[in-house]
């Protein structure tokens, strides 16, 4: 008993990650332990999942992938991310462009200002005077601004690549929870039919006990499994919902209606899977994390060149035009004037050579991070395919346990009531089949969470398709 217990308990997000197989709800067998109609469903007043909406259609893999992908906060959060890094760019190609601004001013004095000059009266201030500054600025050339620059957009394309990564593991987030959420399902109708299997044996004890054909101790312990069916049934309910809610908080919508078994994974999950060198080939290339990863060490390199690039002097022009309503005494309105500057540090203490060899040293980590990343991809892949020709025996297994049990489920039943076996090995038949249920359903959806583990170390989608 405690071994169900712990598979009920522990099961939500967990082991029922394990979790997947072909049309879940098709291939669970009621077990035929008794023909009488309490084998349908438990008493009206235990708790039961809440309604659902018949109205609406089933729900998808794929539509659940496709509202993840679409609505969930990780995802538009990794977009915003990618759509700073594209300022970023615009701001480092500004360093090329020319600044203009324009100044004007008015100013109002106390008193006006006048000479009298060749017997004309000029006005050197006026009380109300008025001015505008044009000033421009262009930089002719700085070595810094090519390197940044471009790691800049080296940074920009490496955000593209995180959002469209953040992309793939939200819809492998949902993927998984679609799954667990089918699989609890199906554990929460195999413990339905314990509890059914179970006030049956305790209605066949007790007519025994009243007949004389059996002992007390009989109905005692067929209430004991009835209790224990009852307790086992609210467990999974709880993952169930559990679970559930899990999958809508991931979606971004209340998941309201049925949930489709998704038939072209589970199709999928049942073939043999490619050789291993078909699968690692040009996986490297496909996975948007270890391109970005790429990328990001050539921008960190590119970045690395830009002290080395304040030893060489920067050129700039500067111009600025000025106009008043003061002419003074020379009578003019506007004057500007156009400069050249050349700026050379000769000596900076040598700030550019420690900032040039902290960021080759930060470069040099990200590349040895990255390649680690890399040859981690055949590694991934390799367990992923392990993990799948295991899924498939164990689903194997589990597929002929289950049949055994509900075998041996109806010849006990039967021979209870004949009065050839005991309570004892009526509720061990009962416990075992829902075991081979629950184990069933677990590793059935646990072929498909499996097969999705492999997408995933490819590169590919949780569709099968590249991202």
């Amino acid at each position: 008993m405690p071994t169900v217990r712990r598979a009920l308990l522990a099961a939500p997000l967990g082991a029922c990650l394990c979790a997947l197989a072909p049309d879940a709800l098709a291939q669970t067998t009621p077990p035929a332990a008794s023909p009488a109609p309490s084998a349908a469903s438990p008493a009206s007043d235990f708790p039961k999942p809440p309604e659902q909406d018949s109205g609406a259609a089933p729900l998808t893999l794929e539509r659940a992938v496709e509202l993840a992908s679409q609505k969930n906060e990780a995802v538009l959060a990794a977009g915003q991310t990618a759509e700073a890094a594209q300022a970023r760019v615009a701001r480092a190609r500004a360093f090329f462009l020319p600044t203009v601004a324009a100044t004007g001013t008015y100013t109002r004095r106390l008193r006006e200002s006048t000479r009298e000059v060749g017997g004309q009266t000029v006005v050197l201030q006026k009380y109300n005077a008025l001015g505008a500054v044009f000033a421009g600025r262009l930089t002719l050339f700085d070595a810094r601004g090519f390197p940044l620059y471009k790691a800049a957009k080296l940074e920009s394309e490496a955000s593209k690549l995180d959002a469209l990564e953040t992309r793939r593991q939200v819809a492998f987030s949902a993927a998984n929870a679609f799954l667990v959420t089918l699989a609890n399902q199906q554990v929460y109708q195999a413990a339905e039919q314990r509890l059914a299997y179970a006030k049956q044996s305790l209605t066949d004890a007790q007519a025994r006990a009243n007949a004389g054909l059996a002992s007390t101790n009989d109905v005692t312990r067929a209430e004991l499994e009835l209790a224990t069916a009852e307790s086992n049934l609210a467990a999974a309910l709880g993952n169930a919902e559990t679970s559930r809610l899990e999958l809508g908080y991931l979606l971004v919508e209340r998941v309201q209606g049925e949930l489709a078994p998704p038939e072209p994974l589970l199709a999928d999950a049942v073939r043999p899977a490619p050789a291993l060198e078909l699968l690692t080939q040009g996986a490297p290339d496909r996975r948007p994390d270890i391109l970005s990863a790429r990328l990001r060490v050539r921008s960190l390199r590119e970045s690395a060149k830009e002290p080395l690039a304040r030893l060489l002097p920067s050129l700039g022009a500067s111009a600025q035009y000025r106009l008043t309503n003061e002419a003074g005494l020379n009578g003019n309105v506007g004057d500007g004037f156009l400069a050249v500057d050349l700026t050379w540090t000769l000596f900076d203490g040598g700030a550019r050579y420690a900032d040039r060899d902290e960021r080759v040293a930060i470069a040099n980590a990200a590349e040895l991070n990255t390649q680690a990343a890399t040859r981690r991809v055949p590694v991934d892949i390799e367990q992923a395919r392990v993990n799948l020709e295991t899924a498939r025996a164990a689903l194997a297994q589990s597929e002929q346990a289950a049949k055994a049990a509900r075998k041996n489920a109806v010849e006990t039943g039967i021979l209870y009531r004949q009065g050839l076996s005991t309570a004892l090995t009526l509720a061990d038949a009962s416990l075992s089949l829902f075991e081979a249920e629950v184990a069933l359903a677990q590793n059935r959806y646990g072929l498909g969470v499996a097969l999705l583990g492999l997408r995933a170390a490819v590169g590919l989608n949780p569709l099968g398709k590249e991202p």
